[in-house]
């Protein structure tokens, strides 16, 4: 079990770099044993985002393989993307799945809330299982058209083994459901 602990005080944030998507702060921070330490980290727009692993039947799941810049390379992986402002994160979740692969849900299930580094984001992803699909495509923000990919969910150890499935938001959405399977199978 862990101990309560005292979480530092945060006595100046300067805001060092502004993006479009993001800003990276510097924070002073005084410690409760009195250390004082200068941190950098990443600024969400504080929206959060969703990743949706969906269901075409009871044993295919969809995927996406689109452009990633921050690899320069085509990387296989769930759909996903940021909320919308005024947007809860089930809405958000069903947006993307309609213009990502042309498909809307009508029965949504939430997984967990992940987060990408947090010793230097402030990024939370909602995950969620999205079943009873039907054809709604709309317009994204994507360059070109996403390959949507269809995996059996039984076969799951092939997809962890490919080389263009490497994101850990979609590894462990992925163990996740394997996870939930597993819970339902026994």
């Amino acid at each position: 079990m862990t101990k309560n602990k005292t979480l530092p005080t945060i006595t100046n944030t300067e805001e060092l770099v502004q993006s479009r998507f993001f800003a990276v702060e510097q924070l002073a921070l005084t410690f409760s044993n009195g250390e004082k330490r200068l941190y950098e980290r990443m600024k969400g727009g504080g929206r959060g985002a969703v990743m949706v692993v969906p269901f075409k039947d009871h044993e295919t799941v969809l995927l996406v393989r689109e452009y990633c810049a921050g690899t320069h390379s085509y990387e296989l992986g769930f759909p996903k993307g940021l909320i919308d402002p005024g947007e809860e994160a089930v809405e958000s979740a069903n947006r993307e799945l309609k213009e990502e692969i042309g498909l809307g849900a009508k029965q949504f299930e939430h997984l967990q809330q992940v987060m990408l580094a947090p010793a230097f984001f402030n990024a939370k992803m909602e995950i969620f299982v999205a079943q009873d699909l039907y054809p709604e495509q709309l317009e994204g923000d994507e360059p070109e058209p996403l390959e949507v990919v269809e995996w059996p969910i039984a076969d799951y150890h092939r997809l962890l083994a490919q080389p263009d499935f490497n994101e850990a938001r979609s590894i462990a959405a992925l163990m996740l459901v394997v996870d939930r399977l597993r819970g339902a199978n026994e």
